[in-house]
């Protein structure tokens, strides 16, 4: 194949967008002589040129004085244009000079890596220039103006956050339905594969590879499960091989659309009585919405509540349309482990309307309707409504309590 030529200047734009290292690593940070004589390890974590801007780039050198003694190369790239999966190769290279040269073969793909950089201080940054060759396709360098990071720099922007959290306190921080388990790479295949045929729910996002996961050997996949099943099935997972961790994480819920509210007369037993509290919801909100409740059920997988409300459309009375409001909903405890409180979000209402009347049909599109980016439909004070209803309590995110 051709080798390939890379303006400088569009892919630093894209290789900024695509990288995961946080901003500050990426920002031009002048050099920092070392003692004379004195050995210092220095990061480039970004160099032009490499696969389309798309590539996540660590040069890792160990200079002694202002030579470079020894370097290693660590690329992490997607496997085609345009595809979320991503390969990696890790080269130790051989340094004569200015000259950096190796060769590997990627960690997944298993393909031929030549590396010929060479390597140009120009004031206070670095310039590359030369060729990288993976399998059959080559990328030329021309990468001027490349800021080096300390090793204290690169370090502190590497610390990265899983989301997991083995033992909430509560619900406030985290979702009572999301899961999550970090699992090294090479169980994880039998890991999802275990789960086909059971009530989870997998993140399809999660099963991406990315590049801080290709590095750290392990990565994090999300589902989401009835939260009455979720302490039993975390419990399940730890014990699984390759798994290093698992918690509840973020989900569907939102606090500020979030009651908590006495248990005592919503249970059966240890069990929530679903299909009582589910039917005094579908009351409220139909009183709110102006809406005749039609059906209300709960996924067995996620647990999630979803009721369908029918009312007579405004707008245009004589052409007799009908709205169909659905509303989504979960309710759990607001804890792991034993309490006396509930937990009820409910999400905000989605609308579509349509000629539901006999005889022929107006077709009727919905596309121009769309509210503005960050509004709200109007729930007519459903959560008020329900708060009072409950005799619950609501969330306060500036004093983080209850109230």
């Amino acid at each position: 194949m051709r080798a390939l030529l890379v303006c400088p200047t569009v892919l630093l734009a894209a290789l900024l967008a695509a990288s995961p290292y946080p901003a500050s690593a990426q920002m031009k940070l002048s050099p920092k002589a070392a003692a004379p004589g004195g050995t210092e390890t220095r990061y480039f974590t970004s160099i032009d040129g490499l696969m389309d801007g798309n590539a996540d780039v660590i040069l890792k050198e160990t200079r002694q004085g202002k030579t470079v003694t020894s370097a290693v190369l660590d690329i992490c790239y997607p496997v085609a244009k345009n595809s979320d999966r991503k390969d990696r190769f890790v080269a130790n290279l051989q340094v004569a000079g200015q000259t950096l040269t190796g060769t590997t073969q990627s960690l997944g793909e298993k393909a031929p890596v030549t590396i010929k950089l060479l390597r140009k201080p120009t004031g206070d940054t670095f310039e590359f220039r030369g060729q990288i060759s993976i399998g059959q396709v080559v990328t030329e360098v021309a990468s001027p103006d490349n800021s080096d990071l300390s090793e204290k720099e690169f370090l502190d922007n590497q610390t990265s956050d899983d989301g997991i959290t083995p033992q909430p306190k509560d619900f406030t921080e985290v979702s009572p339905e999301a899961i999550a388990v970090k699992i090294k790479l090479d169980a994880a295949t039998d890991f999802l594969k275990s789960l086909k045929g059971q009530d989870v729910e997998v993140t399809l996002a999660s099963l991406s590879v990315g590049c801080d996961a290709l590095r750290a050997g392990e990565q994090t996949i999300n589902m989401s499960v009835d939260p009455e099943r979720a302490a039993a099935l975390l419990a399940k997972l730890k014990a699984m091989p390759g798994v290093t961790a698992a918690g509840w994480t973020a989900g569907m819920t939102e606090m500020d659309r979030t009651i908590r509210f006495p248990a005592a007369d919503w249970r059966d037993g240890d069990k929530i009585n679903r299909d009582k509290l589910a039917t005094a919801v579908s009351n409220v909100l139909s009183r709110t919405l102006a809406a005749k409740p039609v059906s209300q059920s709960f996924s067995p997988t996620t647990g999630k509540l979803k009721l369908v409300f029918k009312r007579p459309n405004q707008d245009f009375p004589a052409l007799e349309l009908t709205d169909t409001i659905e509303v989504a909903g979960l309710v759990s405890a607001d804890k792991p482990g034993s309490t006396d409180r509930l937990m009820l979000w409910i999400g905000s209402p989605s609308t579509t309307t349509a000629d539901e009347s006999t005889g022929a049909k107006l077709n009727v599109s919905d596309e121009g309707a769309t509210d503005e980016e960050g509004d709200q439909p109007d729930d007519n004070g459903s959560i008020e409504a329900l708060t009072k209803e409950l005799k619950g309590q609501r969330w306060d995110a500036d004093k983080s309590l209850w109230k």
